[in-house]
């Protein structure tokens, strides 16, 4: 089996890979195609101290596993958890204690031929969902873990800082519930994509401080957060969407003098994922930037990491 494999920070295309042999409640997975995130880069970078087949958005066809997915495209939900610990007694197996993440954490991921997960984990991509935007399942499921976790409606207001892949699937879902949405970035573009969806843009310097009740931090970078923490009223939400390669230095006194709420916010609802693209109500063949075939997989992560670039997809026929 072919599969990008990463070790002591470097990356390699190799071919002597053995094909997953699922253990019992897993399913064996072929890959039709698979996305590069940001993760996928800062694991490169060393983010993470992980060894194997990177990759953790996907979609594939199931060839091992029960009849009523067998032979038909799915995506699968990353996290796969013990379900004997006290997240998943809790049921919040996306922080089971014991959890092994696809590509991220203690098992092999989609940048392969084949992938196995826990047969719970997968979901039945709708027909009339292309393989295209289904691949784009598991970062929009992540941006909607913002409704989840923090009340938006038509009397928010609200900031998305952050024009990359991340930021453009969180603004569009923002979008639908109707809030005063302002999305900010560094490239016009980028932005454009977000305006022909009837989202107002603009530039950091649109922002006036103080004046929104949630703000979204999508860049990982410490200029986005402090941008997001000072467009805040007191009282609002700060919801950060990226993790962080380096420390940040936060200005605490504003956070408890404003009484700041500050959410960290991960994986999200698949389901509704799902059924917003089945809907038709985001747009998401549009960031498509490149493609390449799995034999061209380490050009598609150099083409993945130049300054500004959408997303890179990895073919797997």
């Amino acid at each position: 089996m072919k599969g990008l494999w990463l070790e002591n920070k470097q990356l390699q295309l190799r071919t002597d890979l053995p094909t997953p042999e699922p253990p019992t409640g897993e399913a064996l997975v072929r890959v039709l195609q698979a996305g590069v995130c940001n993760t996928d880069l800062e694991l490169l970078r060393g983010y993470y101290p992980y060894s194997g087949i990177l990759g953790h958005e996907f979609v594939g066809v199931v060839e091992q596993g029960p009849k009523e997915l067998l032979h038909h495209r799915v995506v699968g939900e990353i996290n796969a958890a013990c379900g004997k610990c006290y997240f998943c007694r809790k049921g919040q197996p996306t922080h089971c204690e014991n959890r092994t993440v696809l590509g991220i954490v203690n098992r092999n991921g989609a940048f392969a031929n084949y992938l196995s997960l826990p047969i719970e984990n997968l979901h039945l991509v709708p027909e009339s969902v292309t393989t295209d935007a289904a691949t784009f399942t598991e970062p929009l499921a992540a941006a909607l873990e913002i409704q989840q976790q923090v009340a938006v409606d038509s009397d928010k207001r609200v900031l998305v800082i952050g024009d990359g892949k991340l930021g453009q699937l969180v603004a569009q879902t923002l979008a639908i519930t109707g809030c005063e949405l302002l999305a900010v970035g560094r490239h016009r573009e980028k932005l454009a994509n977000l305006e022909a969806q009837g989202i107002k843009t603009g530039f950091a310097d649109a922002v006036i401080n103080r004046t929104f009740d949630i703000s979204v931090e999508c860049t990982g970078n410490p200029e986005g957060f402090a941008i997001a923490l000072q467009a805040l009223r007191p009282r609002g939400t700060l919801v950060l969407k990226s993790t962080y390669a380096g420390k940040l230095t936060i200005d605490a006194s504003s956070i408890v003098v404003d009484e700041i709420t500050v959410i960290g916010s991960r994986c999200g609802p698949f389901p509704a994922a799902l059924q917003l693209l089945a809907q038709g109500k985001v747009e998401v063949e549009g960031l498509i930037q490149a493609r390449y075939p799995l034999s061209e997989g380490l050009r598609a992560f150099d083409h993945a990491q130049r300054r500004g670039v959408l997303k890179v997809l990895l073919e797997m026929n």
